[in-house]
């Protein structure tokens, strides 16, 4: 009885392991692959441990990787993690952040003094990777599966599931009973059911090689609609956090079908059908109904892939250049591309897919627009000559814009924008053009001072401009897509003037004013007495550049001014009506006009050193009164005269009060001058006195006046003592001074009394009465600071009397 209860007692033992028993673990051996969030890894042999050691032995231990290795005895740790049990352990994401090698060190190592640090010490090591896993529909054709991946498919194709991977083991580990490292392959149909064979064929896979596949599955029987395809791990939990995103694919209902890329198209530009139907297979494309001059229809591009234009067989009717045979790839699909030009009919066209065979077809309409023009200008509409105008606007009938200008006495077909001769049709190049851009947009600049540097002028007036989508003259726009811009154009002009119509000498002046017509810059020549703008009597000439809102501005700076005589100068400021400095320049010597490098015409040579400076002024403004130089100018004057600074008469002042000093002056408005007013007595001073010497200084700013400018200065005299003070008014820049003086009294007292005749009378019905006489009782006296002196010094004298008793 004893006995059957024994054996009762290990029974239930044995049943109440096999429950709890743990999945069989995979063997590691030293140096294999292991993967993160790998389960049940019995890394034993790793760690140094025999395989099959006692039961309920538990070897345990550290893994360590190592950031770096300087030496195998000296590597430095990037981590650790304990190992409590060996034979069954888990990767997880957590611990196992770095992959790579990660080496084992079994504690009883460790206890016998190997350090972590010494990797040639540890008893083995595993390789640490992360699994991936992609999945993939692939057409199956003539018994092997190809490289396409496929999402749409007809009933008549065979596919295969392939799942590549980097779970890199022996194959007899992978295919081991149990070994967790395969895949099942779950198909969702249209209507929801979860399917684990496809057409008998079973979908689990163990992963050897990089690439695991199940052989053709034949889709003849299986509803037309949307798959769903996804994969698991199999038989274990092993590596369930990792798996392949799902993928879809689509069973087609229709034997035959065209569809096109765009419902409509602005001619010019280029469109595409796409034909759906059985693999490999022939099928006809062509215009239906195609005109019979071929240009009017779309056409089929040629030299494309599988596209065969021109064959016979179509049928009858069928136009060149509309008609091809096409070969559909592996999911029986093809794509064939048509284009358009300005000459196609803009109208809708029937695209036609036949089978050479059952004579199905499937029909697409595509309609063929006109496109349009659009042309702007920048700014108002009004430019002068010289100017940069910016064109711009869309194209939606064709790649490229042409231009031609029309006006008074030119062609009456039109001129090219810079050149102004007449656009010709058959050459391209005769007109000025630009591309567009991908988004139907175009900008062009027109630069009107091209025209000059063309050899060619315009006059100022009215103008169109052809923006056309060909290069066609006016009289070929019927055809074609255009559109217009007017414009004004002006001669460009020139304003100047001076800061002053007289500056004294050392003083700043400015020449300033506008330049219509975008010239670079402006030349400024100035004549005066023995004087042509250089130094020693040499011919110069001054140059201005013109900013981007037509302002320009040369300065003659207080050491330009201050070597010039008194008396009158000339000024020419000339505007070049184009780029670059003008009609005309000075020689190297510095001695005569001459013509420019970029001047359209030449003169002859004007030696102005040679002439009295009148009349060298009076020839160069002769050089651009020539009808021959389009240069324009305008004539300034202005003098130099010694400076002067005046300061109006100063009555007395007194002490205390405040006050303004005024004057004249020839010096630029603008100008600053110091001012000094100093008390005129000199004493020699006492050291418990103040010092009778008072001062002040500041400056004042130079004002515009009539005829001579003006200037004042404030005074505060609080402070000041009576006496004569001297006023001094100076310019630094001009390098003069002038002063005066005037005197300072006693301020007189002001009367405090009320004016004689004022009476001071209470308000109706108010009573005034006089205060009751006040008593007032004096506190009794306290000692001060005198009576203590006093007390203390009897106290001393009667200390004294005693001492000597």
């Amino acid at each position: 009885m004893k006995s059957i209860t024994k054996l009762m007692v290990v029974a239930m033992l044995l049943v109440a392991a096999l429950v709890v028993a743990p999945a069989a673990a995979r063997e590691v051996g030293d140096g294999d692959n292991v993967y993160i969030g790998e389960k049940h890894a019995d890394l034993s042999q790793v760690f140094g441990y025999p395989t099959g050691a006692l039961p309920g032995y538990s070897p345990n231990g550290t893994l360590v990787y190592y950031s770096s290795v300087a030496t195998p005895t000296a590597a430095t740790i990037g981590k650790t993690i304990p190992v409590t049990d060996a034979t069954d352990f888990e990767l997880t994401a957590a611990d196992f952040s770095s992959t790579g090698a990660w080496y084992a060190f079994n504690k009883t190592t460790v206890a016998s003094g190997a350090k972590l640090t010494d990797q040639s010490a540890a008893d083995g090591y595993i390789l640490v990777e992360k699994p991936s896993t992609s999945l993939a529909v692939k057409l199956w054709q003539n018994n092997k599966m190809t490289t396409t991946s496929v999402k749409e498919v007809t009933r008549d194709s065979e596919i295969a599931f392939e799942i590549k991977h980097n779970i890199r083991l022996p194959e007899g580990v992978v295919n081991a009973a149990g070994s967790g490292f395969n895949m099942q392959i779950e198909v969702i149909t249209p209507d929801g059911a979860k399917l684990t064979t496809l057409a008998g064929e079973p979908l689990k896979l163990n992963l050897t090689g990089t690439s695991a596949n199940t052989t053709g599955i034949k889709l003849e029987d299986l509803k037309p609609g949307v798959y769903t395809v996804q994969a698991k791990w199999g038989d274990t939990d092993v590596l369930d956090s990792t798996k392949p995103d799902a993928v879809t694919f689509e069973v087609r209902s229709k034997a035959l079908s065209i569809s096109a890329t765009k419902d409509s198209v602005v001619r010019g530009n280029d469109f595409s059908v796409d034909i759906v139907g059985e693999s490999k297979k022939t099928y006809y494309v062509f215009v239906k109904g195609a005109d019979s001059t071929s240009t009017k229809n779309p056409m089929i591009i040629p030299d494309q892939t599988d596209v065969s234009v021109d064959q016979t067989g179509i049928g009858t009717g069928i136009v060149a250049g509309t008609n091809a045979s096409v070969k559909t790839d592996g999911s029986g699909k093809a794509t064939i591309g048509f284009n358009t030009t300005k000459f196609t009919d803009d109208k809708t066209f029937t695209i036609r897919v036949k089978d050479p065979i059952t004579d199905k077809t499937d029909d697409v309409k595509v309609k063929v627009e006109t496109g349009s023009v659009t042309i702007t200008t920048s700014g108002t509409g009004t430019y002068y000559i010289g100017e940069e105008i910016t064109l711009s606007g869309t194209c939606t009938e064709g790649d490229k814009v042409f231009f031609f200008l029309t006006g008074p006495n030119f062609d009456a077909n039109g001129v090219n924008l810079t050149q102004l001769r007449k656009v010709d049709p058959s050459d391209a190049s005769t007109f000025e053009s630009e591309t567009v851009e991908a988004d139907d947009t175009w900008s062009h600049k027109w630069n009107t001072a091209d025209l000059i540097t063309a050899g060619r002028s315009i006059d100022a007036g009215g103008y169109t401009i052809y923006a056309v989508s060909h290069n066609v003259n006016k009289a070929g726009l019927s055809d074609h897509e255009y559109a217009t811009a007017s414009i004004n154009l002006r001669t460009g002009f020139l304003t100047a003037t001076t800061s002053g119509a007289t500056v004294a000498k050392g003083d700043k002046l400015v020449i300033s004013g506008t330049a219509q017509g975008n010239p670079d810059n402006v030349l400024v020549w100035i004549f005066g007495k023995n004087y042509y703008g250089g130094t020693d009597g040499a011919l110069a000439v001054r140059t201005a550049s013109v900013e981007s809102d037509n302002s320009f501005e040369v300065k003659l700076e207080s050491s330009d001014t201050d070597k010039l005589a008194a008396g009158q100068y000339f000024v020419v400021v000339q505007h070049p009506m184009g780029p670059g400095t003008g009609s005309v320049d000075v020689n190297p010597a510095g001695t005569t006009l001459v013509p420019s490098a970029t001047s359209p015409t030449a003169f002859n040579p004007v030696t102005l050193t040679g002439l009295q400076a009148p009349a060298a002024a009076s020839a160069l403004i002769n050089v651009l009164d020539s009808p021959n130089i389009p240069d324009t100018y305008v004539k300034l004057t202005f003098f130099v005269d010694e400076p002067i600074i005046t300061v109006d008469s100063i009555s007395t002042k007194e002490a205390g009060s405040k006050f303004t000093i005024t004057g004249t002056t020839n010096l630029a408005a603008g100008g600053i001058l110091n001012i000094e007013v100093t008390s005129a007595a000199f004493q020699p001073g006492v050291k418990t006195e103040a010092s009778g010497f008072s001062s002040i200084a500041g400056t004042a700013v130079i004002e515009k006046g009539d005829g001579m400018n003006k200037w004042s200065y404030e005074v505060d005299a609080t402070g000041f003592k009576p006496d004569q003070y001297i006023v001094n008014v100076e310019s630094i820049d001009a390098d003069t001074t002038t002063t005066t003086t005037f005197d300072m009294v006693e301020a007189t007292e002001k009367p405090t009394t009320p004016p004689a005749g004022e009476v001071t009378t209470p308000p109706a019905g108010e009573v005034t009465t006089p205060p009751a006489a006040e008593t007032t009782t004096e506190p009794a006296p306290t000692p001060g600071f005198g009576a203590l002196v006093a007390l203390a010094g009897l106290g001393a004298v009667a200390f004294l009397v005693l001492r000597r008793k």
